[in-house]
C-alpha cells in the first residue's frame, strides 16, 4: 500500500555521495520500521547548499563547515523536512538552536585514500609532483612528510576529482576511503593511507542524522539506527575539535577508537606548511569521551600558544 503523504521527508545535498548516504539512511529506516517500508513513506528532497554552489574558492575563504548544513538546518526548522543526512566531518561542533543530532550510523573506513596514475604511494611520487586536495589537514600532513611536493586546491565532488586526475591536472589526489566505498568506487584507490601515517579528519567516515529537537516522531525513528560505538568515538573527536575552535582554516586531525570499554584518542594540529606539528593522545573510559576530547584539545591549545591559530586565520 502506498502512503498518500510521506511520513518522513529527508533533506540532503545533491552530490552523488550525499545521495548515497541518504539512500543508506532510507534503507535502514525502512528495515527498522515496517510503516516506513511502504512505497511513498519516505521522500527525499535535494537542497542546494552554499558550499555546493561556490566551487571556485577554498572553503576556508567562504566561511567553513556550516556552508554544507545551513540550508538543510533552515529547511528543518521551517518544517519543510523532518531529517537531514550529513557527513559528520561537515557538521559544525555547535548545532543551531532547536536542532538535535541523536543518531550516528555505523562508521565506515576512516582512512584517507591515495589515488594516482603515476605512483603507488605518497612516498613514490617524484620530487615536485603536484597533489590536488581541498583539505588543509591532508595538505599539511603531506607537506610534513614530503615538503618537496606541491599541494594545490582541488574542489568538486568525487567524480569531478577523479576526472581531473585522469586529465593530468594533478599527479595525485587524496579522498576519504569511506566516500569511495559508499559510491562503489574503491577500485580507483591506489593505496589506503594508514592512520599512523595520516590522521583522519574529525568524524571522517561517519554519517549523522539531525532532526528538530521537538519532533518526537523523527527522534524515535532515527534513535533506532544509532550506533553507540560510532557515537562515542565521534563524541570524543568532536569535543577535541570544539575546544580547538576548529574550522576549515585549521588543519586538525583526530581519531578515537574503542577496544571493549577502553577508549583511546589521538589528536594533532599542524601548520598549513607542515612545518609545525603538535600531537597528543588520551586513554580512558567510554563514558568520559567528551571530557577526554576537551582535555586533549586544551593541551594542544597550550602547546601551540596564542599565535598559532591566529597565524592560520589571517
Amino acid at each position: 500500500m502506498t502512503t498518500k503523504h510521506p511520513i518522513l521527508r529527508i533533506g540532503t545535498r545533491g552530490s552523488p555521495l550525499a545521495l548515497a548516504q541518504t539512500h543508506e539512511t532510507r534503507d535502514r529506516l525502512a528495515a527498522a520500521w515496517p510503516e516506513l517500508a511502504a512505497p511513498g513513506a519516505i521522500e527525499i528532497e535535494v537542497i542546494k547548499t552554499t558550499g555546493d554552489l561556490i566551487q571556485d574558492r577554498p572553503l576556508a575563504e567562504i566561511g567553513g563547515k556550516g556552508l554544507f548544513t545551513k540550508e538543510l538546518d533552515e529547511a528543518m526548522l521551517s518544517g519543510r523536512i523532518h531529517l537531514a543526512v550529513h557527513s559528520m566531518k561537515d557538521v559544525p561542533t555547535v548545532l543551531p538552536d532547536g536542532i538535535d543530532l541523536p543518531c550516528i550510523l555505523p562508521r565506515e573506513d576512516v582512512r584517507d585514500a591515495f589515488i594516482s596514475l603515476k605512483a603507488n604511494s605518497l612516498a613514490e611520487l617524484p620530487e615536485g609532483a603536484v597533489i590536488g586536495s581541498a583539505s588543509l589537514r591532508r595538505g599539511a600532513q603531506i607537506l610534513h612528510r614530503r615538503p618537496d611536493l606541491k599541494v594545490v586546491n582541488f574542489r568538486g565532488n568525487v567524480q569531478t576529482r577523479l576526472r581531473k586526475l585522469e586529465e593530468g591536472v594533478v599527479d595525485a589526489t587524496l579522498l576519504a576511503m569511506a566516500g569511495l566505498r559508499r559510491l562503489g568506487l574503491s577500485q580507483h584507490v591506489t593505496a589506503a593511507i594508514e592512520v599512523d601515517d595520516m590522521l583522519p579528519a574529525v568524524a571522517q567516515g561517519a554519517i549523522g542524522i539531525t532532526c528538530r529537537a521537538d519532533d518526537e516522531a523523527a527522534q524515535r525513528y532515527i534513535a533506532a539506527l544509532n550506533c553507540p560505538v560510532s557515537q562515542i568515538r565521534v563524541t570524543a573527536e568532536r569535543a577535541f575539535l570544539a575546544r580547538l575552535d576548529g574550522s576549515c582554516r585549521t588543519p586538525i586531525g583526530a581519531l578515537a577508537e574503542l577496544d571493549g570499554a577502553v577508549l583511546s584518542l589521538r589528536g594533532l594540529i599542524i601548520s598549513p606548511d607542515g612545518k609545525t606539528i603538535h600531537a597528543t593522545s588520551r586513554t580512558g573510559a567510554q563514558a568520559d569521551a567528551a571530557a577526554m576530547g576537551t582535555d586533549a584539545g586544551e593541551e594542544l591549545v597550550g602547546k601551540a600558544g596564542p599565535g598559532f591559530f591566529d597565524a592560520i586565520k589571517h
